[in-house]
């Protein structure tokens, strides 16, 4: 046996043999312990003090973003507002002073340009003197079969805003952030973790922000804390079926959601919120909410044909031809008559969704 042969025998073993210390040790002990925390301690720990805190929102002007800094204004924080949108943004900056912060500041921007995520970092810190938290939640949904698409370079854009509208503001906020030991919020989704059929950009673009922002966290260390959110279906523009279309343009297409979302309940962006704001002030590395969602995990590491076969069999008919109706997803919501009782009406209705 050659040396090179060797040495991958020996790491072969001494990993697999770390796998099983892993398994039957650590990880029996590491949920004792978080759950004696969940018991004992978090009901009496106060978390960070978010009084008098900058915090910089992208994607703010709707969803989840939006909930994120009416919740944020509760605690008594300053706010920026970033997204393009700037009537959008005055109408949720005045709702923010209403629940209690202290100052608002808007900032119209485009942060999937280089150049307007640097102004609105620049002009938050002139405006405030400082800056805490950066929320990274701008995004953008798409849901086809990746061969239906009939404009391909279009959906570059899914990916510049998932992933580069949030690298873009965290590059230029990330000296202010250590400067005051703050905090990174990011948006990435369920599905960046447990991908599934028609949502191959979308799912991609989350994955990303997944890694990316697991491997900065590693660089920062104790200097900057990441929180990751992986949240499930919640009322968004996502939910109202608002997205970029298979020919490039963004529209409403309520099949697709119909499609993508099923019969699985749509959770309410300000329970959402809440669950963020509190897990952000403890210091989690990760958000999934609603909880249900989390087995999910686990289930792609262990058994990931296990989700394949569900995506298949869910979002994909079984002929094969991409045929929205024939889905299963869309055949159980139907059935059941479940839009009725599963999505709010916030989601239900038509004139809603033309408002955003």
């Amino acid at each position: 046996m050659s040396k090179e042969a060797a040495v991958n025998v020996f790491l072969s073993c001494f990993m697999h043999v770390g796998l099983t210390l892993v398994l039957l040790v650590y990880l029996p002990a590491a949920s004792l312990c978080r759950l004696l925390a969940r018991v004992f301690v978090r009901p009496f720990a106060r978390g960070e003090d978010l009084r008098g805190k900058v915090v910089l929102v992208t994607g703010a002007s709707s969803g989840i973003g939006e909930h994120l800094v009416y919740e944020y204004a509760r605690k008594g924080t300053c706010v920026a507002l970033v997204a393009r949108t700037e009537i959008a943004l005055r109408a949720v900056a005045k709702t923010a002073r209403d629940l209690g912060a202290p100052d608002v500041l808007v900032v119209p921007a485009d942060i999937t340009k280089v150049d307007e995520a640097k102004r609105a970092v620049e002009e938050t810190v002139a405006h405030f003197g400082k800056l805490n938290h950066l929320v990274a939640n701008a995004g953008i949904w798409s849901s086809c079969f990746f061969e239906e698409i009939t404009n391909i370079t279009a959906f570059h854009n899914v990916i510049d805003l998932n992933f580069w509208g949030a690298v873009y503001p965290t590059y230029f906020a990330l000296p202010y952030l250590k400067a005051s030991r703050g905090n990174i919020v990011v948006t990435s989704s369920v599905a960046g973790r447990v991908p599934t059929a028609r949502m191959s950009f979308y799912n991609a673009s989350k994955g990303a922000v997944i890694r990316f922002y697991e491997t900065l966290r590693a660089e920062l260390g104790s200097h900057v804390r990441v929180t990751i959110l992986m949240p499930g279906y919640v009322v968004s523009n996502l939910t109202k079926g608002k997205g970029l279309q298979k020919d490039g343009h963004v529209g409403i297409d309520e099949e697709a959601r119909d499609i993508n979302v099923g019969p699985l309940p749509v959770g309410k962006t300000e329970l959402l919120a809440a669950v963020v704001v509190a897990s952000v002030r403890r210091g989690d590395y990760y958000v999934t909410w609603p909880g249900w969602y989390w087995p999910f995990h686990m289930v792609m590491c262990a058994a990931p044909e296990l989700v394949d076969w569900f995506s298949r069999t869910f979002y994909v008919s079984k002929s094969g031809e991409q045929d929205g109706g024939a889905a299963l997803s869309k055949k159980i919501l139907e059935a059941v008559g479940g839009k009725k009782f599963l999505y709010p009406k916030t989601i239900r209705s038509q004139a809603a969704m033309a408002a955003n």
